[in-house]
């Protein structure tokens, strides 16, 4: 297409053209796009919401978004930051007394600024079902003071969904809702956002996606069940959305915290702190964050600047690229594991005819090197998750094993660590819902250890 942006009927026309292909080529069941892009929103379907009923995806699917959830917690938040009810540099125990850790040194210090930046040492697959009650998020927090720490507070920033679940709780405590009803009150309703949810119970009413399992280059089957989060964890993993809503929702933080009726959701300062780089992430590769802000991946490469966020749930891959410089907003909704390299192809040529240039995929040393990883070899342990670093048929090898709370949401994925740098590897994970080259980082900190896979850091136990 010579020129993508001529007509908005040429737009969709060869995106949705391109959407089918790329969908089927690579065995994705259904997927869902939309994209703000000269102020005008485009809402894309394709595929099947679930292959066992052939249900076709429509542009008002729901889909679930996972960890994107965060970003939604995280506006509520700033809108409680906004109204004088909350300072973002409080001490957590200040504002929330029952939030604890097993260290009560590290806990005094933990700031409501630290968990929205992932740099509180919170953990993050502590999946611990507390019930369908009202008072599960309460319960949650009073569990997670058994939790230890990833690393202590403040040393970088570690993935954590935990800070996130306390977040939540803030927002009950400071508004008397439940977190549910907050982000209907204070989020969906003033958005008109009419198709974003987050109780499993109310995506009945919609047409639905099934995540779907399967090895990689072969269409997958329907997963075993639909949702395995329990509601406690909701503020870290759970808002049930359309793309078209997950777009309108981006297009309030990049119109500075207006809703298109002109109603004020968010302060244009709240807006601008959100992106403001909080900390620097050690992994620079997993979601294409360069840095974190309040709640916020921030993407800062040449040609390819501006926020988002990415989720998964039982197999449904959620992806949201938001770039102020351009005006554009782009929501990608999928239902199975290998969204990822149909997220890589995608984006590349969509974004690519809007001016923004992806950043490389990340991919092993080329030519290749050789470094000694028996530095490296051990076990690293944090609450959810155990990593065994050794060698396999003499060259260096990662177990990645979900354990506690968390067994039971994938099978222990495997792979031979091949060199980036001589702290840096990659593991090619090929499983029944993931299937993507992911850097494995090693670092110490304080005299410690670290492995650090998808973000998250695993300190060496042994």
């Amino acid at each position: 297409m010579s020129n993508e942006r001529a007509t908005a009927g040429d737009f969709a026309s060869h995106w949705q053209e391109r959407l089918d292909f790329l969908r089927a080529k690579h065995h994705v069941p259904g997927a869902a796009l939309a994209v703000l892009v000269d102020g005008e929103i485009h809402e894309l379907a394709s595929g099947v919401l679930n292959r066992a009923t052939g249900v076709e995806v429509t542009p008002d699917s729901v889909f679930q978004s996972g960890s994107i959830a965060k970003v939604y917690t995280a506006t509520v938040i700033m809108r409680l930051v906004d109204e004088g009810k909350l300072d973002l540099d409080a001490l957590v125990v200040d504002v929330l007394p029952e939030f604890g850790t097993p260290d009560p040194e590290a806990t005094k210090v933990i700031t409501v600024r630290q968990l929205l930046s992932h740099s509180g040492g919170l953990t993050n697959d502590f999946h611990h079902d507390t019930g369908r009650g009202d008072d599960c998020l309460a319960k949650y927090v009073a569990a997670a003071r058994e939790v230890p720490l990833a690393l202590p507070p403040g040393t970088a920033a570690s993935y954590a969904g935990l800070g996130f679940v306390v977040l939540g709780r803030i927002i009950e405590v400071l508004t008397g809702k439940t977190w549910d009803q907050a982000m209907k009150d204070m989020l969906f309703t003033p958005l008109g956002l009419e198709r974003s949810m987050t109780l499993p119970e109310e995506v009945l009413r919609f047409r639905a996606a099934m995540g779907h399992l399967g090895a990689p280059g072969q269409d997958p089957d329907p997963a075993p069940v639909w949702d395995i989060q329990p509601r406690s964890t909701g503020p870290a993993a759970r808002v049930l959305v359309s793309a078209g809503d997950m777009v309108r929702f981006a297009r309030m933080h990049l119109d500075g915290g207006v809703a298109p009726d002109g109603t004020r959701v968010l302060s244009a300062e709240s807006v601008a702190a959100m992106r403001h780089r909080e900390v620097d992430s050690p992994d620079r590769w997993t979601v294409s964050a360069d840095g974190w802000g309040l709640g916020w991946c921030l993407y800062d490469q040449e040609g390819f600047r501006g926020f988002g966020h990415d989720g998964s749930a039982v197999s449904q891959h959620a992806l949201l690229r938001i770039f102020p410089g351009s005006g554009v907003a782009i929501a990608l909704m999928t239902n199975s594991g290998n969204a990822r390299a149909l997220y890589v192809e995608l984006f590349t040529e969509l974004l690519g005819a809007l001016g923004i240039t992806m950043p490389e995929p990340f991919a092993p040393a080329s030519p290749p090197i050789t470094v000694d990883a028996t530095p490296f070899f051990g076990t690293y342990r944090r609450t959810g998750v155990i990593i065994t670093v050794s060698e396999q048929d003499g060259k260096p090898h990662v177990r990645y094993e979900f354990v506690d709370d968390a067994a039971g949401v994938s099978p222990p994925l495997e792979s031979e660590l091949k060199p980036v740098t001589d702290t840096i590897f990659a593991a090619y994970f090929a499983g029944s819902g993931i299937s993507e080259e992911m850097p494995v980082i090693f670092t110490i900190t304080g005299g410690t250890q670290y492995c650090w896979v998808g973000m998250r850091a695993a300190p060496k136990i042994a």
